[in-house]
């Protein structure tokens, strides 16, 4: 089974600069979007030290178990860009969320920390495999409301877990069974805080109708679409995507 990839990161139609960064690695099956703290400084620089020195860890210490490798590239990450923001006073409170795509053999290790996410698309449906750690997720837990409601919550950007922002954090990673024709769209809020997950579907079946066929070029075509339609809805924050393919 093989993998195709493509990505794009977009400053989209409010933002002075872009906080977002992505990384592809498709011969080493590796996929890292990272999204800056918004409104914290030097977001965009905690975001490229995530996707910089997350992948450097993972192919240093390839041969690892790839839970803990995951886990542990994070975590490494993680303190790194802790202590840059100690050392530079502009930078104190810097943060970053992170989503970190690692395929082997017939399974996908994901890890994540914040609200970027991660979907996959199978048999014309999409399913969130990430948990947003969010405050509003957490109401959501509790019962406090709906998914109707929550959008409408003036704190539903505030996170409760970062990559940066203290000593230490709790890494989710995930492992997940691949199969032939999956799809696997990672994204910053940018993208699903804009854009609907119906509409989501819509655009992956319009523009990848078989994954079989697609193409590195199919793959960058569904990204700017998605991009496009964000902006067109807004586009408050920056917007990154790294869509995968088994085939």
């Amino acid at each position: 089974m093989g993998l195709i990839a493509a990505g794009q990161t977009d400053i989209g139609m409010r933002r002075k600069t872009n906080q977002d960064a992505i990384y592809l690695n498709p011969e080493k099956h590796l996929f890292v979007v990272a999204d800056g703290m918004g409104g914290h400084n030097g977001g965009d620089i905690a975001s490229q030290m995530a996707v910089d020195l997350v992948p450097k860890f993972v192919l240093k210490n390839y041969d690892q178990d790839p839970v803990k490798l995951q886990r542990e590239a994070v975590l490494w990450a993680n303190r790194a860009i802790k202590k840059h923001g100690l050392e530079n006073e502009e930078l104190v409170g810097m943060g970053t969320t992170l989503v970190s795509q690692l395929f082997r053999g017939p399974y996908l290790y994901l890890a994540n920390v914040g609200d970027s996410r991660s979907y996959l698309f199978n048999n014309k449906k999409l399913y969130q495999l990430t948990a947003d750690h969010s405050l509003v997720q957490e109401k959501l837990n509790l019962g406090f409301y709906d998914r109707t409601q929550a959008a409408e919550d003036p704190q539903k950007n505030v996170l409760v877990r970062t990559v940066g922002f203290e000593d230490d954090v709790d890494v989710d990673v995930f492992t997940y069974k691949v199969h032939r024709n999956d799809i696997f769209l990672s994204c910053s809020d940018g993208l699903h805080g804009k854009v609907s997950e119906p509409d989501l579907v819509y655009l992956i079946n319009k523009h990848i109708p078989d994954p079989a066929k697609a193409t590195k070029e199919t793959l960058q075509k569904t990204c700017d679409v998605m991009i496009d339609l964000a902006n067109k809805n807004g586009g408050q924050d920056n917007i990154s995507i790294v869509l995968v393919v088994a085939q």
